[in-house]
Protein backbone atom coordinates (compact mmCIF):
# COMPACT_ATOMS: atom_id res chain seq x y z
CA UNK A 1 0.00 0.00 0.00
CA UNK A 2 1.22 3.19 -0.58
CA UNK A 3 1.92 5.08 2.40
CA UNK A 4 1.50 8.88 0.81
CA UNK A 5 -2.15 7.42 0.52
CA UNK A 6 -2.62 6.44 4.75
CA UNK A 7 -0.66 9.29 5.48
CA UNK A 8 -2.24 11.73 8.05
CA UNK A 9 -1.88 14.49 5.84
CA UNK A 10 -3.46 12.79 2.90
CA UNK A 11 -6.43 12.07 4.34
CA UNK A 12 -6.56 15.21 5.78
CA UNK A 13 -6.75 16.84 2.20
CA UNK A 14 -8.74 14.76 0.96
CA UNK A 15 -11.54 15.39 3.90
CA UNK A 16 -11.08 19.13 3.04
CA UNK A 17 -11.76 18.66 -0.49
CA UNK A 18 -14.86 16.84 0.05
CA UNK A 19 -15.68 19.40 2.48
CA UNK A 20 -14.94 22.44 -0.12
CA UNK A 21 -17.00 21.14 -2.93
CA UNK A 22 -20.11 20.28 -0.48
CA UNK A 23 -19.87 24.01 0.78
CA UNK A 24 -18.86 26.70 -1.83
CA UNK A 25 -20.25 24.00 -5.09
CA UNK A 26 -16.65 22.87 -6.67
CA UNK A 27 -15.75 20.10 -8.79
CA UNK A 28 -13.01 18.14 -8.68
CA UNK A 29 -10.20 17.96 -11.65
CA UNK A 30 -9.43 14.49 -11.47
CA UNK A 31 -6.22 15.71 -13.23
CA UNK A 32 -4.86 17.40 -10.40
CA UNK A 33 -6.91 16.53 -7.32
CA UNK A 34 -7.30 20.62 -7.30
CA UNK A 35 -10.49 22.67 -6.49
CA UNK A 36 -11.62 24.55 -9.78
CA UNK A 37 -14.93 27.24 -9.08
CA UNK A 38 -18.32 26.16 -11.62
CA UNK A 39 -18.03 28.55 -14.69
CA UNK A 40 -19.46 32.03 -13.60
CA UNK A 41 -20.29 33.19 -17.00
CA UNK A 42 -23.22 30.91 -19.21
CA UNK A 43 -26.36 31.41 -20.55
CA UNK A 44 -29.58 32.09 -18.02
CA UNK A 45 -30.61 28.51 -17.88
CA UNK A 46 -27.87 27.81 -15.25
CA UNK A 47 -29.42 30.56 -13.16
CA UNK A 48 -32.25 29.41 -10.60
CA UNK A 49 -33.31 32.91 -10.93
CA UNK A 50 -33.76 32.72 -14.94
CA UNK A 51 -37.96 32.97 -14.63
CA UNK A 52 -37.13 36.78 -12.69
CA UNK A 53 -38.74 39.26 -15.14
CA UNK A 54 -36.83 42.99 -14.86
CA UNK A 55 -39.03 45.24 -12.84
CA UNK A 56 -40.42 48.34 -14.05
CA UNK A 57 -38.54 51.71 -12.94
CA UNK A 58 -40.33 53.66 -9.75
CA UNK A 59 -42.41 56.01 -11.57
CA UNK A 60 -40.70 58.97 -9.25
CA UNK A 61 -36.90 57.70 -9.14
CA UNK A 62 -37.11 56.73 -12.51
CA UNK A 63 -37.61 60.34 -13.58
CA UNK A 64 -34.25 60.98 -12.10
CA UNK A 65 -32.50 57.93 -13.59
CA UNK A 66 -33.34 59.42 -17.07
CA UNK A 67 -32.44 63.14 -15.99
CA UNK A 68 -29.29 61.60 -15.35
CA UNK A 69 -29.19 59.95 -18.70
CA UNK A 70 -29.60 63.56 -20.48
CA UNK A 71 -26.79 65.57 -21.88
CA UNK A 72 -28.84 68.33 -22.01
CA UNK A 73 -27.45 71.46 -20.12
CA UNK A 74 -30.97 73.29 -20.00
CA UNK A 75 -32.38 69.89 -18.17
CA UNK A 76 -34.50 70.51 -15.11
CA UNK A 77 -35.64 67.89 -12.48
CA UNK A 78 -38.73 68.46 -10.66
CA UNK A 79 -39.69 64.98 -10.47
CA UNK A 80 -38.18 64.13 -7.01
CA UNK A 81 -39.33 65.77 -3.72
CA UNK A 82 -36.28 67.18 -2.56
CA UNK A 83 -35.26 70.70 -1.48
CA UNK A 84 -32.66 72.62 -3.54
CA UNK A 85 -30.74 76.26 -3.06
CA UNK A 86 -31.64 78.97 -5.58
CA UNK A 87 -28.63 77.83 -7.14
CA UNK A 88 -30.38 74.28 -7.66
CA UNK A 89 -27.73 72.53 -5.23
CA UNK A 90 -28.68 70.34 -2.57
CA UNK A 91 -28.99 72.05 1.31
CA UNK A 92 -27.63 70.95 4.79
CA UNK A 93 -29.03 73.34 7.19
CA UNK A 94 -26.50 75.26 9.21
CA UNK A 95 -28.55 73.93 12.28
CA UNK A 96 -27.93 70.23 11.57
CA UNK A 97 -24.43 71.12 10.57
CA UNK A 98 -23.79 72.75 14.16
CA UNK A 99 -25.77 69.57 15.63
CA UNK A 100 -23.32 66.99 14.03
CA UNK A 101 -20.04 68.93 15.46
CA UNK A 102 -21.47 68.81 18.62
CA UNK A 103 -22.47 65.23 18.75
CA UNK A 104 -18.75 64.62 17.16
CA UNK A 105 -17.19 66.79 20.00
CA UNK A 106 -18.31 64.98 22.59
CA UNK A 107 -16.36 62.30 23.72
CA UNK A 108 -18.76 60.17 25.51
CA UNK A 109 -21.06 59.42 22.78
CA UNK A 110 -20.40 55.73 21.75
CA UNK A 111 -21.95 53.29 18.53
CA UNK A 112 -23.81 50.84 20.83
CA UNK A 113 -27.37 49.73 19.61
CA UNK A 114 -30.08 51.52 20.57
CA UNK A 115 -33.06 49.66 21.96
CA UNK A 116 -35.99 48.08 19.53
CA UNK A 117 -38.16 51.41 20.16
CA UNK A 118 -34.99 53.93 18.98
CA UNK A 119 -33.52 56.85 20.94
CA UNK A 120 -36.02 57.63 23.45
CA UNK A 121 -35.01 61.03 23.65
CA UNK A 122 -35.82 61.64 20.22
CA UNK A 123 -39.36 60.04 20.76
CA UNK A 124 -40.24 62.09 23.60
CA UNK A 125 -39.21 65.33 21.88
CA UNK A 126 -41.12 64.13 18.24
CA UNK A 127 -44.33 63.48 20.05
CA UNK A 128 -44.28 66.93 21.62
CA UNK A 129 -43.28 68.61 18.34
CA UNK A 130 -46.56 67.40 16.87
CA UNK A 131 -48.74 66.83 19.75
CA UNK A 132 -47.55 70.01 21.47
CA UNK A 133 -45.87 70.91 24.39
CA UNK A 134 -48.88 70.35 26.70
CA UNK A 135 -51.02 67.72 25.00
CA UNK A 136 -53.17 66.02 27.58
CA UNK A 137 -52.60 62.51 26.08
CA UNK A 138 -48.75 62.79 26.39
CA UNK A 139 -48.81 64.22 30.30
CA UNK A 140 -51.26 61.23 30.72
CA UNK A 141 -48.54 58.81 29.37
CA UNK A 142 -51.57 57.69 26.29
CA UNK A 143 -48.49 57.88 23.69
CA UNK A 144 -46.21 55.21 22.31
CA UNK A 145 -43.64 56.59 20.28
CA UNK A 146 -41.05 54.78 18.28
CA UNK A 147 -38.50 55.83 16.38
CA UNK A 148 -38.76 54.36 12.35
CA UNK A 149 -36.79 54.05 8.93
CA UNK A 150 -38.15 57.88 8.11
CA UNK A 151 -41.64 58.14 7.24
CA UNK A 152 -41.88 54.83 4.60
CA UNK A 153 -40.57 52.41 7.69
CA UNK A 154 -43.00 54.48 9.92
CA UNK A 155 -46.27 53.75 7.31
CA UNK A 156 -44.66 50.15 6.98
CA UNK A 157 -44.41 49.65 10.93
CA UNK A 158 -48.02 51.25 11.49
CA UNK A 159 -49.02 49.21 8.82
CA UNK A 160 -47.69 45.48 10.23
CA UNK A 161 -49.38 46.33 13.61
CA UNK A 162 -52.71 47.40 12.24
CA UNK A 163 -52.98 44.27 10.19
CA UNK A 164 -52.17 42.10 13.39
CA UNK A 165 -53.95 43.86 16.01
CA UNK A 166 -56.90 45.68 14.66
CA UNK A 167 -60.63 44.04 14.30
CA UNK A 168 -60.84 46.14 10.40
CA UNK A 169 -58.53 45.82 8.06
CA UNK A 170 -59.31 47.76 5.67
CA UNK A 171 -57.29 51.56 4.55
CA UNK A 172 -58.88 53.99 2.72
CA UNK A 173 -56.51 56.33 1.37
CA UNK A 174 -56.92 59.32 -0.79
CA UNK A 175 -57.23 59.25 -4.78
CA UNK A 176 -54.73 60.40 -6.06
CA UNK A 177 -51.98 59.61 -2.92
CA UNK A 178 -48.12 59.64 -2.77
CA UNK A 179 -47.47 56.51 -5.03
CA UNK A 180 -45.66 54.09 -2.31
CA UNK A 181 -48.40 54.62 0.02
CA UNK A 182 -50.91 51.40 -1.75
CA UNK A 183 -47.60 49.51 -1.93
CA UNK A 184 -46.27 50.18 1.74
CA UNK A 185 -50.18 48.98 3.33
CA UNK A 186 -50.60 46.45 0.56
CA UNK A 187 -47.44 44.23 1.36
CA UNK A 188 -48.45 44.79 5.02
CA UNK A 189 -51.20 42.69 4.64
CA UNK A 190 -54.17 45.54 4.67
CA UNK A 191 -56.69 45.74 2.13
CA UNK A 192 -56.05 48.88 0.14
CA UNK A 193 -59.51 51.04 -1.07
CA UNK A 194 -59.56 54.78 -1.79
CA UNK A 195 -62.13 57.92 -1.76
CA UNK A 196 -62.21 60.97 -3.33
CA UNK A 197 -60.15 63.90 -2.51
CA UNK A 198 -59.14 66.14 -6.09
CA UNK A 199 -61.11 67.62 -7.89
CA UNK A 200 -59.45 67.83 -11.68
CA UNK A 201 -61.96 70.37 -12.89
CA UNK A 202 -61.54 72.64 -9.93
CA UNK A 203 -57.82 71.40 -8.99
CA UNK A 204 -59.17 71.93 -5.52
CA UNK A 205 -60.78 69.70 -3.11
CA UNK A 206 -63.68 67.42 -3.99
CA UNK A 207 -64.78 67.78 -0.59
CA UNK A 208 -68.55 66.62 -1.13
CA UNK A 209 -67.11 63.05 -2.55
CA UNK A 210 -64.37 62.79 0.24
CA UNK A 211 -67.66 63.05 2.69
CA UNK A 212 -69.60 60.63 0.52
CA UNK A 213 -67.14 57.92 0.47
CA UNK A 214 -65.80 58.03 4.25
CA UNK A 215 -69.75 57.78 4.85
CA UNK A 216 -69.96 54.71 3.39
CA UNK A 217 -66.59 52.99 4.59
CA UNK A 218 -67.65 50.50 6.77
CA UNK A 219 -66.95 50.82 10.68
CA UNK A 220 -63.75 50.48 12.36
CA UNK A 221 -61.84 50.82 9.11
CA UNK A 222 -58.20 52.76 8.75
CA UNK A 223 -58.61 56.22 6.86
CA UNK A 224 -54.72 57.67 5.65
CA UNK A 225 -55.15 61.33 6.12
CA UNK A 226 -52.55 63.50 4.98
CA UNK A 227 -51.51 65.58 7.79
CA UNK A 228 -50.73 68.98 5.36
CA UNK A 229 -49.55 69.69 1.65
CA UNK A 230 -50.88 66.80 0.72
CA UNK A 231 -48.78 64.72 -2.17
CA UNK A 232 -48.93 64.84 -4.85
CA UNK A 233 -51.61 67.64 -5.34
CA UNK A 234 -50.82 70.27 -2.65
CA UNK A 235 -54.59 70.82 -1.85
CA UNK A 236 -55.39 70.30 1.75
CA UNK A 237 -58.69 70.73 3.63
CA UNK A 238 -59.54 73.90 5.14
CA UNK A 239 -59.90 74.00 9.13
CA UNK A 240 -63.55 73.80 8.62
CA UNK A 241 -63.41 71.10 6.72
CA UNK A 242 -60.83 69.69 8.96
CA UNK A 243 -63.58 69.67 11.67
CA UNK A 244 -66.23 67.97 9.49
CA UNK A 245 -63.98 65.03 8.55
CA UNK A 246 -63.44 64.70 12.43
CA UNK A 247 -66.54 64.45 13.43
CA UNK A 248 -67.64 62.38 10.60
CA UNK A 249 -64.87 59.79 11.54
CA UNK A 250 -65.46 59.77 15.20
CA UNK A 251 -68.95 58.78 14.43
CA UNK A 252 -68.35 56.00 12.41
CA UNK A 253 -65.27 54.58 14.77
CA UNK A 254 -62.72 55.62 11.91
CA UNK A 255 -59.08 54.81 12.67
CA UNK A 256 -57.16 57.68 11.41
CA UNK A 257 -53.60 56.90 10.35
CA UNK A 258 -51.74 60.56 9.70
CA UNK A 259 -48.94 60.93 7.60
CA UNK A 260 -46.52 63.89 8.20
CA UNK A 261 -43.74 64.40 6.19
CA UNK A 262 -44.18 68.28 5.88
CA UNK A 263 -45.03 69.53 9.43
CA UNK A 264 -43.27 73.43 9.16
CA UNK A 265 -42.46 72.48 5.25
CA UNK A 266 -45.66 73.58 4.06
CA UNK A 267 -46.80 76.83 5.76
CA UNK A 268 -43.56 77.67 7.63
CA UNK A 269 -45.13 77.42 10.65
CA UNK A 270 -44.84 74.22 13.00
CA UNK A 271 -47.44 74.62 14.57
CA UNK A 272 -49.71 75.82 12.15
CA UNK A 273 -49.15 72.47 9.86
CA UNK A 274 -49.89 70.28 13.37
CA UNK A 275 -53.08 71.36 13.87
CA UNK A 276 -55.56 68.45 11.51
CA UNK A 277 -53.55 66.45 13.84
CA UNK A 278 -54.32 68.25 17.52
CA UNK A 279 -57.69 68.18 16.58
CA UNK A 280 -57.92 64.41 16.37
CA UNK A 281 -55.73 64.39 19.46
CA UNK A 282 -57.76 66.96 21.21
CA UNK A 283 -61.12 64.96 21.11
CA UNK A 284 -59.52 61.95 23.45
CA UNK A 285 -60.21 59.39 20.52
CA UNK A 286 -57.04 57.05 19.27
CA UNK A 287 -54.88 57.41 15.66
CA UNK A 288 -51.81 56.50 14.29
CA UNK A 289 -49.05 58.68 13.56
CA UNK A 290 -46.14 58.50 10.93
CA UNK A 291 -43.45 61.41 11.23
CA UNK A 292 -40.62 62.61 9.03
CA UNK A 293 -37.81 64.76 9.31
CA UNK A 294 -36.47 64.30 5.81
CA UNK A 295 -37.96 67.28 4.68
CA UNK A 296 -38.02 69.80 6.97
CA UNK A 297 -34.74 69.52 8.57
CA UNK A 298 -33.05 68.12 5.49
CA UNK A 299 -32.24 64.66 6.96
CA UNK A 300 -33.20 62.89 3.49
CA UNK A 301 -30.46 60.04 3.72
CA UNK A 302 -30.29 59.66 7.53
CA UNK A 303 -33.93 58.12 7.09
CA UNK A 304 -35.30 59.30 10.17
CA UNK A 305 -38.71 59.27 11.50
CA UNK A 306 -40.87 57.71 14.07
CA UNK A 307 -44.93 56.20 15.01
CA UNK A 308 -46.69 57.49 17.37
CA UNK A 309 -49.96 55.79 18.67
CA UNK A 310 -52.49 57.31 20.88
CA UNK A 311 -54.32 55.45 23.33
CA UNK A 312 -57.13 55.08 25.16
CA UNK A 313 -54.91 54.74 28.30
CA UNK A 314 -52.05 54.24 29.53
CA UNK A 315 -51.74 50.79 30.32
CA UNK A 316 -53.03 50.42 26.82
CA UNK A 317 -50.18 52.23 25.11
CA UNK A 318 -47.81 50.22 27.29
CA UNK A 319 -49.26 47.02 25.84
CA UNK A 320 -49.45 48.47 22.17
CA UNK A 321 -45.44 49.27 22.38
CA UNK A 322 -44.59 45.86 23.33
CA UNK A 323 -46.34 45.13 20.51
CA UNK A 324 -44.67 47.27 18.11
CA UNK A 325 -41.30 45.77 19.63
CA UNK A 326 -42.45 42.63 18.30
CA UNK A 327 -43.07 43.71 14.52
CA UNK A 328 -39.95 46.04 14.62
CA UNK A 329 -37.31 43.15 15.83
CA UNK A 330 -37.75 41.01 12.84
CA UNK A 331 -38.09 43.58 10.23
CA UNK A 332 -34.91 45.60 10.87
CA UNK A 333 -34.20 45.16 14.70
CA UNK A 334 -33.43 48.20 15.74
CA UNK A 335 -32.86 51.86 14.28
CA UNK A 336 -30.07 53.95 13.62
CA UNK A 337 -28.66 56.84 16.32
CA UNK A 338 -27.04 59.49 14.02
CA UNK A 339 -30.48 61.20 12.47
CA UNK A 340 -32.13 60.52 15.46
CA UNK A 341 -29.36 61.93 17.78
CA UNK A 342 -29.12 65.06 15.38
CA UNK A 343 -33.36 65.71 15.91
CA UNK A 344 -33.05 65.61 19.66
CA UNK A 345 -30.11 67.77 19.69
CA UNK A 346 -31.91 70.50 17.58
CA UNK A 347 -35.50 70.10 19.56
CA UNK A 348 -34.20 70.31 22.89
CA UNK A 349 -31.45 72.97 22.71
CA UNK A 350 -33.70 76.13 22.92
CA UNK A 351 -31.38 78.09 20.80
CA UNK A 352 -30.91 75.28 18.05
CA UNK A 353 -34.43 75.01 17.86
CA UNK A 354 -34.94 78.74 17.26
CA UNK A 355 -32.06 78.66 14.11
CA UNK A 356 -33.51 75.38 12.74
CA UNK A 357 -37.67 77.47 12.71
CA UNK A 358 -35.79 80.53 10.90
CA UNK A 359 -34.23 77.96 8.47
CA UNK A 360 -37.33 76.22 8.26
CA UNK A 361 -39.61 79.11 7.53
CA UNK A 362 -37.05 80.15 4.79
CA UNK A 363 -36.82 77.13 2.92
CA UNK A 364 -41.51 76.89 3.40
CA UNK A 365 -40.85 81.06 1.76
CA UNK A 366 -38.76 80.40 -1.64
CA UNK A 367 -41.12 77.37 -2.53
CA UNK A 368 -43.98 80.06 -1.97
CA UNK A 369 -42.07 82.69 -3.64
CA UNK A 370 -41.22 80.38 -6.38
CA UNK A 371 -45.45 79.69 -7.11
CA UNK A 372 -45.80 82.80 -7.76
CA UNK A 373 -43.22 83.72 -9.67
CA UNK A 374 -44.39 80.83 -12.08
CA UNK A 375 -48.02 81.61 -12.13
CA UNK A 376 -46.43 85.29 -12.82
CA UNK A 377 -44.79 83.77 -16.01
CA UNK A 378 -47.86 81.69 -17.08
CA UNK A 379 -50.09 85.13 -16.81
CA UNK A 380 -47.31 86.92 -18.93
CA UNK A 381 -47.23 84.72 -21.15
CA UNK A 382 -50.99 84.11 -21.60
CA UNK A 383 -50.85 80.42 -21.42
CA UNK A 384 -54.13 79.36 -21.88
CA UNK A 385 -56.69 78.12 -18.47
CA UNK A 386 -56.55 79.22 -14.77
CA UNK A 387 -53.50 78.80 -13.24
CA UNK A 388 -54.74 80.09 -9.92
CA UNK A 389 -53.89 76.70 -8.30
CA UNK A 390 -50.10 77.06 -8.33
CA UNK A 391 -50.70 79.68 -5.59
CA UNK A 392 -53.78 77.94 -3.72
CA UNK A 393 -51.88 74.54 -3.32
CA UNK A 394 -49.50 74.69 -0.61
CA UNK A 395 -46.09 72.68 0.24
CA UNK A 396 -43.37 71.18 -1.81
CA UNK A 397 -45.61 70.37 -5.08
CA UNK A 398 -47.70 71.73 -7.45
CA UNK A 399 -50.20 69.43 -9.35
CA UNK A 400 -49.83 71.29 -12.29
CA UNK A 401 -53.30 69.71 -14.69
CA UNK A 402 -51.04 69.01 -17.53
CA UNK A 403 -51.72 65.45 -18.66
CA UNK A 404 -49.39 62.71 -19.68
CA UNK A 405 -48.62 63.84 -23.27
CA UNK A 406 -48.54 67.09 -22.39
CA UNK A 407 -45.62 66.03 -19.87
CA UNK A 408 -43.97 64.01 -22.32
CA UNK A 409 -43.55 66.68 -24.61
CA UNK A 410 -41.81 69.15 -22.14
CA UNK A 411 -39.20 66.29 -21.56
CA UNK A 412 -38.47 65.72 -25.24
CA UNK A 413 -38.76 69.35 -26.63
CA UNK A 414 -37.70 71.56 -22.91
CA UNK A 415 -35.50 68.45 -21.44
CA UNK A 416 -37.96 69.03 -18.13
CA UNK A 417 -38.66 66.08 -16.49
CA UNK A 418 -41.51 65.03 -14.11
CA UNK A 419 -44.16 62.34 -13.11
CA UNK A 420 -46.38 61.87 -15.96
CA UNK A 421 -49.32 63.15 -13.59
CA UNK A 422 -48.20 66.35 -14.12
CA UNK A 423 -46.68 66.84 -10.66
CA UNK A 424 -44.24 69.39 -10.48
CA UNK A 425 -41.69 69.68 -7.24
CA UNK A 426 -41.89 73.65 -6.52
CA UNK A 427 -38.56 73.08 -4.39
CA UNK A 428 -36.22 72.06 -7.72
CA UNK A 429 -37.26 75.52 -9.41
CA UNK A 430 -35.38 78.83 -9.02
CA UNK A 431 -35.95 82.37 -10.76
CA UNK A 432 -33.74 81.37 -13.23
CA UNK A 433 -35.51 77.96 -13.95
CA UNK A 434 -39.14 79.62 -13.75
CA UNK A 435 -39.38 81.01 -17.01
CA UNK A 436 -37.78 78.04 -19.09
CA UNK A 437 -40.20 75.50 -17.42
CA UNK A 438 -43.31 78.27 -18.42
CA UNK A 439 -42.26 78.39 -21.78
CA UNK A 440 -42.20 74.48 -21.73
CA UNK A 441 -45.81 75.09 -19.88
CA UNK A 442 -47.16 77.16 -22.47
CA UNK A 443 -45.96 75.27 -25.61
CA UNK A 444 -47.47 72.03 -23.99
CA UNK A 445 -50.70 73.82 -23.36
CA UNK A 446 -50.93 75.48 -26.63
CA UNK A 447 -49.82 72.16 -28.99
CA UNK A 448 -50.76 69.05 -27.20
CA UNK A 449 -54.03 68.33 -26.39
Amino acid sequence: MNPELTSPSSSSDRRISVLARHLVGVEMDPQNDSISAFPTSGSDSNSVFSHVVRGPEDPILGVTVAYNKDPSPVKLNLGVGAYRTEEGKPLVLNVVRKAEQLLVNDRSRVKEYLPITGLAEFNKLSAKLMFGANCPAIQENRVTTVQCLSGTGSLRVGAEFLAKHHHQRTIYIPQPTWGNHPKIFTLAGLSVKTYRYYDPATRGLNFQGLVEDLNSAPSGAIVLLHACAHNPTGVDPTSQQWEQIRKLMRSKGLMPFFDSAYQGFASGSLDADAQPVRMFVADGGELLLAQSYAKNMGLYGERIGALSIVCKTADVAGRVESQLKLVIRPMYSNPPIHGASIVAAILKDRDLYNEWTIELKAMADRIISMRQKLFEALHARGTPGDWSHIVKQIGMFTFTGLNSKQVAFMTKEYHIYMTSDGRISMAGLSSKTVPHLADAMHAAVKRVV
